[in-house]
């Protein structure tokens, strides 16, 4: 569900995806390659399509560059299946920030956040405040504190693991389900490509 071409555009014109431009430069051999030739470094070079991906889901972008279809154009033999494919790619939008690693994720970075502020906070408490006397107290609030992140951080985890099988799940039956309706004529695939992203600034 994602439009190479797009993709190819994107990174060699949208300054988001510079740090992969210049990988792809180097592979390349060229300071201003052609969007023909990333497309095809695209196909050879899995991991350039991967960071690309990773880079959009941190930035709270979709890698689905297709759109819904068009209930009022399609065929009343084809309604249901195109509503049930609709509905799935909405789920898998909601979803989608779930398929990125856990250890890259935001969560992640806002978990640790807090720590860092709660082990300031304990200081602030012990050492400007002259609470000495209370210190092992707040010590021992602060190793609660960190039990808890831990305990959330291990939730989230396999809330992540579990919402990224699910994507995946969901994935192959909205793609299956395309193929089915292309292949009954209900609808082209090729009329449902979303060439550029309003999302970049």
């Amino acid at each position: 569900m994602t439009n190479l071409d797009r993709v190819a555009r994107e990174i060699r014109n949208v300054g988001l995806y510079d740090l992969i431009l210049q990988d792809v430069q180097r592979l390349l051999g060229s300071p201003r390659p052609r969007v023909e030739a990333i497309r095809e470094l695209l196909e050879s070079h899995p991991e350039i399509l991967r960071d690309y991906k990773q880079t959009n889901v941190e930035y709270n972008l979709s890698n689905i560059h297709l759109a819904e279809i068009p209930l009022d154009g399609v065929e009343s033999e084809c309604r249901q299946e195109a509503r049930r494919f609709n509905e799935l790619l909405s789920t898998l939008k909601s979803i989608e920030k779930y398929t990125l690693d856990f250890a890259h994720s935001s969560t992640l970075v806002i978990i640790f956040s807090v720590e860092f502020f709660v082990l300031f906070s304990v200081q602030y408490f012990i050492v400007l405040l002259n609470l000495k006397a209370y210190q092992w107290y707040i010590y021992g609030l602060f190793a609660l504190s960190i039990a808890a992140a831990w305990w959330y951080a291990r939730r989230e985890q396999r809330k992540y693991a579990r919402e990224n099988a699910r994507f995946e799940r969901l994935y192959g039956e909205a793609i299956a389900l395309l193929g089915e309706l292309e292949k009954r004529g209900c609808v082209r695939k090729e009329d449902l490509w979303i060439h550029e992203s309003d999302e970049h600034v």
